[in-house]
C-alpha cells in the first residue's frame, strides 16, 4: 500500500509540473549577470543558461511560458510576438 501511495504522490507532483503558466508583455530590462528578464509592470523571470540573452532586447513584445518553482518563475520558452 505504501508503494502505491508513493507512486500516486510522485505522479501528482509530475502532473502538476507539466502545466506551465504564460505571461505576455514587453521586455523592460534584461540582467545578464543574474540571468533575469523583467517585463514592463515589474514581473520578473529567471532564465537558464540555455537562453542566449543576446537574442532578446528591451522593448521586444514576448510571450513567456514558465514554471514557478520555490517562488521563482523559471522560463521554459520565450516567443517573440
Amino acid at each position: 500500500m505504501k508503494a502505491i501511495s508513493g507512486a500516486l504522490g510522485a505522479l501528482l507532483v509530475f502532473a502538476s509540473a507539466a502545466y506551465a503558466a504564460n505571461a505576455e508583455g514587453t521586455i523592460d530590462k534584461i540582467d545578464k549577470s543574474t540571468m533575469t528578464l523583467t517585463l514592463k509592470g515589474g514581473e520578473s523571470f529567471k532564465l537558464s543558461e540555455e537562453f542566449l540573452v543576446e537574442d532578446y532586447s528591451e522593448g521586444m513584445e514576448v510571450m513567456i511560458s514558465y514554471d514557478e518553482i520555490k517562488g521563482e518563475k523559471i522560463v521554459l520558452q520565450i516567443i517573440p510576438e
